[in-house]
Protein backbone atom coordinates (compact mmCIF):
# COMPACT_ATOMS: atom_id res chain seq x y z
CA UNK A 1 0.00 0.00 0.00
CA UNK A 2 1.53 3.41 -1.20
CA UNK A 3 -0.18 5.51 1.63
CA UNK A 4 0.77 4.11 5.36
CA UNK A 5 0.15 5.25 8.28
CA UNK A 6 2.68 5.34 10.84
CA UNK A 7 2.01 6.17 13.82
CA UNK A 8 -0.72 7.88 15.89
CA UNK A 9 0.31 11.28 17.24
CA UNK A 10 -1.57 12.72 19.96
CA UNK A 11 -4.75 15.12 20.12
CA UNK A 12 -3.57 18.34 20.51
CA UNK A 13 -4.92 19.08 23.77
CA UNK A 14 -2.87 16.47 25.15
CA UNK A 15 0.25 18.23 23.91
CA UNK A 16 -1.18 21.52 25.61
CA UNK A 17 -1.48 19.35 28.76
CA UNK A 18 1.98 17.95 28.77
CA UNK A 19 3.35 21.50 27.19
CA UNK A 20 1.29 24.17 28.74
CA UNK A 21 1.71 27.98 28.36
CA UNK A 22 1.74 29.43 32.11
CA UNK A 23 -0.29 32.05 32.98
CA UNK A 24 2.10 34.54 32.91
CA UNK A 25 2.83 33.99 29.75
CA UNK A 26 -0.50 33.79 28.28
CA UNK A 27 -1.48 37.41 29.74
CA UNK A 28 1.88 38.32 27.77
CA UNK A 29 0.56 36.92 24.46
CA UNK A 30 -3.28 38.78 25.63
CA UNK A 31 -1.24 41.82 25.68
CA UNK A 32 0.88 41.50 22.23
CA UNK A 33 -2.02 40.31 20.46
CA UNK A 34 -4.15 43.18 21.22
CA UNK A 35 -1.16 45.60 20.75
CA UNK A 36 -0.80 44.29 17.19
CA UNK A 37 -4.45 44.15 16.32
CA UNK A 38 -4.40 47.62 17.07
CA UNK A 39 -1.76 48.20 14.54
CA UNK A 40 -3.91 46.35 11.41
CA UNK A 41 -7.22 48.08 12.53
CA UNK A 42 -5.55 51.74 12.39
CA UNK A 43 -5.88 52.47 16.30
CA UNK A 44 -2.17 52.78 16.30
CA UNK A 45 0.62 53.96 14.42
CA UNK A 46 3.27 52.15 14.59
CA UNK A 47 4.58 49.61 12.68
CA UNK A 48 5.57 45.96 12.44
CA UNK A 49 8.46 44.28 11.84
CA UNK A 50 8.25 40.20 11.18
CA UNK A 51 11.78 39.59 11.52
CA UNK A 52 13.79 36.15 11.60
CA UNK A 53 15.43 33.58 10.54
CA UNK A 54 13.80 31.74 6.53
CA UNK A 55 13.68 28.48 8.74
CA UNK A 56 13.89 28.10 12.54
CA UNK A 57 16.95 25.27 12.70
CA UNK A 58 18.45 25.02 16.03
CA UNK A 59 16.38 26.01 19.76
CA UNK A 60 18.98 27.32 20.84
CA UNK A 61 20.45 29.73 17.95
CA UNK A 62 16.94 30.72 17.52
CA UNK A 63 16.41 32.03 21.12
CA UNK A 64 19.72 33.59 21.10
CA UNK A 65 18.29 35.32 18.05
CA UNK A 66 14.98 36.36 19.68
CA UNK A 67 16.73 37.67 22.80
CA UNK A 68 18.82 40.04 20.91
CA UNK A 69 15.56 41.01 19.29
CA UNK A 70 13.89 41.76 22.57
CA UNK A 71 16.77 44.32 23.37
CA UNK A 72 16.19 46.26 20.47
CA UNK A 73 12.34 46.22 21.08
CA UNK A 74 13.17 48.21 24.31
CA UNK A 75 14.57 50.61 22.22
CA UNK A 76 12.06 50.99 19.47
CA UNK A 77 9.33 50.29 21.55
CA UNK A 78 7.93 53.75 20.32
CA UNK A 79 7.80 52.87 16.77
CA UNK A 80 8.25 49.52 16.18
CA UNK A 81 6.23 46.14 17.10
CA UNK A 82 8.75 43.67 16.23
CA UNK A 83 7.35 39.93 15.81
CA UNK A 84 10.20 37.34 15.34
CA UNK A 85 9.78 34.83 13.07
CA UNK A 86 9.82 31.40 14.18
CA UNK A 87 9.18 29.59 11.17
CA UNK A 88 9.03 25.67 12.33
CA UNK A 89 7.53 24.85 8.47
CA UNK A 90 9.41 25.08 5.59
CA UNK A 91 7.76 24.83 1.72
CA UNK A 92 9.47 22.97 -0.66
CA UNK A 93 8.65 23.44 -4.19
CA UNK A 94 9.49 19.75 -5.24
CA UNK A 95 9.02 18.12 -1.51
CA UNK A 96 12.81 17.79 -1.53
CA UNK A 97 15.29 19.07 1.00
CA UNK A 98 15.02 20.03 4.89
CA UNK A 99 11.45 21.02 5.79
CA UNK A 100 11.98 22.16 8.90
CA UNK A 101 12.11 21.07 12.87
CA UNK A 102 8.33 20.16 12.62
CA UNK A 103 9.80 17.42 10.05
CA UNK A 104 13.36 16.98 12.11
CA UNK A 105 14.03 18.46 15.41
CA UNK A 106 17.34 17.65 14.24
CA UNK A 107 17.97 18.68 10.42
CA UNK A 108 20.91 15.74 10.76
CA UNK A 109 18.60 13.13 11.24
CA UNK A 110 15.57 11.12 9.80
CA UNK A 111 12.20 12.97 9.81
CA UNK A 112 10.25 12.35 12.97
CA UNK A 113 6.83 14.31 13.35
CA UNK A 114 6.03 13.34 16.58
CA UNK A 115 9.20 14.59 18.37
CA UNK A 116 9.09 17.96 15.95
CA UNK A 117 5.74 18.68 17.35
CA UNK A 118 6.72 19.03 20.92
CA UNK A 119 10.29 20.80 19.99
CA UNK A 120 8.63 23.25 18.24
CA UNK A 121 6.27 23.91 21.07
CA UNK A 122 9.18 23.99 23.25
CA UNK A 123 10.73 26.03 21.65
CA UNK A 124 8.50 28.98 21.18
CA UNK A 125 7.55 28.50 24.78
CA UNK A 126 11.05 29.01 25.86
CA UNK A 127 11.75 31.82 23.21
CA UNK A 128 7.99 33.76 24.61
CA UNK A 129 9.88 33.14 28.75
CA UNK A 130 13.01 34.95 27.99
CA UNK A 131 11.61 37.74 26.05
CA UNK A 132 8.31 38.07 26.38
CA UNK A 133 8.05 37.83 22.92
CA UNK A 134 5.59 36.56 20.64
CA UNK A 135 6.06 35.10 17.47
CA UNK A 136 4.76 34.62 13.73
CA UNK A 137 4.88 30.80 11.91
CA UNK A 138 4.05 30.02 8.98
CA UNK A 139 0.79 27.65 8.69
CA UNK A 140 1.94 25.41 6.18
CA UNK A 141 -0.36 22.45 7.36
CA UNK A 142 -3.82 23.70 8.54
CA UNK A 143 -4.10 21.04 10.89
CA UNK A 144 -1.32 21.74 12.88
CA UNK A 145 -2.78 25.27 13.71
CA UNK A 146 -4.52 23.42 16.78
CA UNK A 147 -0.75 22.43 18.28
CA UNK A 148 0.05 25.95 18.52
CA UNK A 149 -3.21 28.10 18.58
CA UNK A 150 -1.91 29.44 22.11
CA UNK A 151 1.59 30.16 21.36
CA UNK A 152 1.41 32.76 18.07
CA UNK A 153 0.96 36.14 17.47
CA UNK A 154 1.26 36.24 13.82
CA UNK A 155 0.34 33.61 10.94
CA UNK A 156 1.23 33.85 7.14
CA UNK A 157 0.01 31.93 4.60
CA UNK A 158 2.57 30.86 1.93
CA UNK A 159 2.97 31.44 -1.54
CA UNK A 160 2.21 28.02 -2.83
CA UNK A 161 -0.78 27.24 0.04
CA UNK A 162 -3.15 30.93 -0.50
CA UNK A 163 -5.05 29.30 -3.32
CA UNK A 164 -6.08 26.06 -0.59
CA UNK A 165 -9.28 26.27 0.36
CA UNK A 166 -8.48 24.38 3.66
CA UNK A 167 -5.74 26.95 4.43
CA UNK A 168 -8.63 30.02 3.59
CA UNK A 169 -11.52 28.55 5.70
CA UNK A 170 -9.12 27.71 8.60
CA UNK A 171 -8.03 31.50 8.45
CA UNK A 172 -10.84 32.50 8.71
CA UNK A 173 -11.47 30.94 12.41
CA UNK A 174 -7.89 32.20 13.60
CA UNK A 175 -8.24 34.96 16.22
CA UNK A 176 -5.00 36.85 15.14
CA UNK A 177 -3.47 38.39 12.33
CA UNK A 178 -3.71 35.88 9.02
CA UNK A 179 -1.19 37.25 6.11
CA UNK A 180 -2.02 35.99 2.44
CA UNK A 181 1.02 35.80 0.64
CA UNK A 182 0.52 36.66 -3.38
CA UNK A 183 1.04 33.59 -5.21
CA UNK A 184 4.72 32.83 -7.12
CA UNK A 185 2.81 33.75 -10.38
CA UNK A 186 2.14 37.03 -8.97
CA UNK A 187 -1.60 36.71 -9.50
CA UNK A 188 -3.13 39.60 -6.99
CA UNK A 189 -6.96 38.46 -7.74
CA UNK A 190 -5.79 35.16 -5.93
CA UNK A 191 -4.25 36.95 -2.58
CA UNK A 192 -7.79 39.46 -2.24
CA UNK A 193 -9.89 36.31 -3.02
CA UNK A 194 -8.03 34.70 0.50
CA UNK A 195 -8.23 37.84 1.96
CA UNK A 196 -11.78 37.82 1.38
CA UNK A 197 -12.55 34.23 2.21
CA UNK A 198 -10.56 34.44 4.97
CA UNK A 199 -12.50 37.63 6.26
CA UNK A 200 -15.66 35.37 5.56
CA UNK A 201 -17.98 32.67 7.74
CA UNK A 202 -17.83 29.05 6.83
CA UNK A 203 -18.60 25.97 8.23
CA UNK A 204 -16.62 23.30 6.97
CA UNK A 205 -15.13 19.57 7.76
CA UNK A 206 -11.86 19.95 9.96
CA UNK A 207 -10.40 17.35 11.88
CA UNK A 208 -12.90 14.92 12.02
CA UNK A 209 -15.22 17.87 12.93
CA UNK A 210 -18.57 19.99 11.32
CA UNK A 211 -16.48 23.33 11.81
CA UNK A 212 -18.12 26.70 11.52
CA UNK A 213 -15.70 29.89 11.75
CA UNK A 214 -17.54 33.45 12.27
CA UNK A 215 -14.75 35.62 9.98
CA UNK A 216 -11.03 36.89 10.81
CA UNK A 217 -11.16 41.10 10.20
CA UNK A 218 -7.18 40.77 10.11
CA UNK A 219 -6.17 38.64 7.53
CA UNK A 220 -4.50 41.01 5.04
CA UNK A 221 -2.35 40.58 2.46
CA UNK A 222 1.47 39.97 2.08
CA UNK A 223 3.39 41.40 -1.05
CA UNK A 224 6.27 38.73 -1.59
CA UNK A 225 6.97 39.52 -5.23
CA UNK A 226 6.42 37.09 -7.89
CA UNK A 227 7.92 34.54 -11.16
CA UNK A 228 7.28 34.99 -14.55
CA UNK A 229 7.21 32.25 -17.29
CA UNK A 230 10.72 32.18 -17.62
CA UNK A 231 11.27 31.75 -14.17
CA UNK A 232 12.24 35.47 -13.69
CA UNK A 233 11.85 38.15 -10.42
CA UNK A 234 9.33 40.11 -10.44
CA UNK A 235 9.24 42.79 -7.14
CA UNK A 236 6.02 44.41 -6.17
CA UNK A 237 7.17 46.38 -3.63
CA UNK A 238 7.34 49.72 -5.59
CA UNK A 239 5.24 52.92 -5.10
CA UNK A 240 3.05 51.42 -8.29
CA UNK A 241 2.35 47.77 -7.11
CA UNK A 242 0.96 49.18 -3.75
CA UNK A 243 -1.14 52.24 -5.23
CA UNK A 244 -2.55 49.26 -7.59
CA UNK A 245 -2.99 47.14 -4.24
CA UNK A 246 -5.47 50.09 -2.76
CA UNK A 247 -7.02 50.11 -5.46
CA UNK A 248 -8.10 46.72 -5.84
CA UNK A 249 -8.87 46.61 -2.42
CA UNK A 250 -11.19 49.56 -2.79
CA UNK A 251 -13.10 47.48 -4.99
CA UNK A 252 -13.52 44.39 -1.97
CA UNK A 253 -16.04 44.91 0.55
CA UNK A 254 -13.38 43.51 2.95
CA UNK A 255 -13.77 45.50 6.84
CA UNK A 256 -9.94 45.47 6.89
CA UNK A 257 -7.56 46.80 4.21
CA UNK A 258 -4.00 45.84 5.15
CA UNK A 259 -0.53 45.34 3.47
CA UNK A 260 2.47 43.84 4.61
CA UNK A 261 5.39 44.03 2.13
CA UNK A 262 7.83 40.92 2.03
CA UNK A 263 11.44 42.30 1.54
CA UNK A 264 12.89 39.02 0.48
CA UNK A 265 11.92 36.12 -1.74
CA UNK A 266 11.23 36.91 -5.07
CA UNK A 267 10.74 40.89 -4.64
CA UNK A 268 14.53 41.03 -3.77
CA UNK A 269 15.19 38.02 -6.18
CA UNK A 270 16.57 36.01 -2.93
CA UNK A 271 19.34 38.46 -2.79
CA UNK A 272 19.29 39.10 1.27
CA UNK A 273 21.43 41.90 0.79
CA UNK A 274 18.69 44.11 -0.48
CA UNK A 275 16.41 43.61 1.93
CA UNK A 276 17.48 47.04 3.96
CA UNK A 277 17.09 49.10 0.62
CA UNK A 278 14.03 47.76 -0.04
CA UNK A 279 11.99 48.23 3.43
CA UNK A 280 13.15 51.39 3.38
CA UNK A 281 12.21 52.78 -0.15
CA UNK A 282 8.74 51.18 1.58
CA UNK A 283 9.36 53.60 4.16
CA UNK A 284 9.60 56.27 1.25
CA UNK A 285 6.71 55.56 -0.11
CA UNK A 286 4.60 55.73 3.08
CA UNK A 287 5.74 59.05 3.39
CA UNK A 288 5.13 60.46 -0.01
CA UNK A 289 1.32 59.28 0.10
CA UNK A 290 -0.77 59.14 3.29
CA UNK A 291 -3.43 55.94 1.45
CA UNK A 292 -0.25 54.49 1.24
CA UNK A 293 1.04 54.93 5.04
CA UNK A 294 -2.59 54.04 6.22
CA UNK A 295 -2.68 50.41 4.23
CA UNK A 296 0.98 49.72 4.91
CA UNK A 297 1.20 48.46 8.36
CA UNK A 298 4.54 46.41 7.94
CA UNK A 299 7.47 44.28 6.78
CA UNK A 300 8.92 41.08 6.68
CA UNK A 301 12.95 40.91 7.11
CA UNK A 302 14.81 37.14 6.82
CA UNK A 303 17.29 37.40 9.16
CA UNK A 304 19.32 35.57 11.35
CA UNK A 305 22.76 35.88 13.44
CA UNK A 306 25.08 35.02 10.42
CA UNK A 307 24.62 36.56 6.77
CA UNK A 308 24.10 34.28 4.40
CA UNK A 309 23.33 30.34 4.30
CA UNK A 310 25.42 27.23 4.65
CA UNK A 311 24.47 23.56 4.15
CA UNK A 312 23.13 20.99 6.20
CA UNK A 313 25.84 19.53 8.41
CA UNK A 314 28.23 22.70 7.56
CA UNK A 315 28.17 23.54 11.64
CA UNK A 316 28.25 27.47 11.69
CA UNK A 317 26.06 29.00 14.34
CA UNK A 318 23.22 31.03 13.50
CA UNK A 319 23.45 30.58 10.24
CA UNK A 320 20.62 29.61 7.68
CA UNK A 321 20.37 26.14 6.17
CA UNK A 322 17.68 27.58 4.19
CA UNK A 323 17.08 30.42 2.14
CA UNK A 324 20.22 33.57 2.72
CA UNK A 325 19.28 35.96 5.78
CA UNK A 326 20.78 39.63 6.46
CA UNK A 327 23.10 38.93 10.02
CA UNK A 328 22.53 40.24 13.13
CA UNK A 329 24.81 43.33 13.02
CA UNK A 330 22.84 44.82 9.72
CA UNK A 331 19.47 43.98 10.94
CA UNK A 332 20.19 45.25 14.36
CA UNK A 333 21.26 48.45 12.44
CA UNK A 334 18.55 48.66 10.07
CA UNK A 335 15.71 48.05 12.45
CA UNK A 336 16.80 51.46 14.14
CA UNK A 337 17.11 52.89 11.36
CA UNK A 338 13.45 52.36 10.66
CA UNK A 339 12.57 53.21 13.79
CA UNK A 340 14.27 56.82 12.98
CA UNK A 341 12.64 57.17 9.21
CA UNK A 342 8.97 56.34 10.87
Amino acid sequence: MSLQLVKQVPSAQEIKDKYPVSKELQEVKARRDEEIKKVFLGESDKFLAIIGPCSADNEDSVCDYVNRLAKVQEQVKDKLILIPRIYTNKPRTTGEGYKGMLHQPDPEKASDLYDGIIAIRQMHIRAMAETHLTAADEMLYPENWQYMDDILSYVAIGARSVENQQHRLVSSGIDIPVGMKNPTSGDLSVMINSCIAAQGKHTFLFSGYETKTSGNPLAHCILRGALNKHGQSIPNYHYEDLVLLKQLYDKTNLANHAIIVDANHTNSAKHWEEQPRIVKEVLHSMRHSEDIKALVKGVMIESYIEDGCQKIGEGCYGKSITDPCLGWEKSEKLLLEMAELL
